[in-house]
């Protein structure tokens, strides 16, 4: 089963594609859609609708996880990350791909067994349950691959 996990953000989405099954977790591909910090939500949107779509259809993705926003401090972060979460979602949904949510505290728990964990932390157990070769970087890539894995953690297998 391939797993899409992803960590929403304004100008920066980590994103993670996990083949999982038979007790078994590998990296398909990783990275980070870009966009520029000076220009309009709206554009951004299209941007990342467009990128989402093809990549699911290109990588054949069978579930996606994305992480819940539970708190910021800035409103209008929490307000333009909420925009970019619904972009997602709306791209995934119309390829017909079942979406989970998880909490960063269920993520880290996942692959740390600490709700606490730090940033530097995750990514040394990403490192470590995927056999890379380097931590991935940013922490956005490595968040992504998380979230997929602690969605890995909770689908049965036939």
């Amino acid at each position: 089963m391939r797993i899409l996990g992803i960590d929403p953000g304004t100008s920066l989405i980590g994103y993670g594609i996990i083949e999982a099954g038979n007790g078994k977790v590998s990296c398909v591909s990783k990275g980070c859609v870009v966009t520029p910090k000076n220009i309009p939500n709206a554009d951004r949107m299209v941007k990342i609708f467009n990128f989402f779509s093809d990549l699911v259809k290109k990588e054949k993705i069978d579930l996606a996880a994305i992480e819940k926003i539970f708190f910021f401090k800035n409103a209008k972060t929490v307000v333009e990350v909420s925009e970019i979460r619904g972009i997602v979602i709306l791209a995934l949904k119309l390829k017909n791909i079942e979406i989970r949510e998880f909490t960063p505290l269920e993520v880290k728990q996942a692959v740390s067994s600490y709700g606490r964990a730090s940033k530097q932390q995750v990514q040394q157990m990403i490192k470590m349950i995927l056999s890379l070769e380097e931590m991935p970087k940013p922490d956005d890539i490595a968040d992504a691959l998380a979230i997929a894995i602690c969605c890995a953690n909770t689908v049965r297998f036939s």
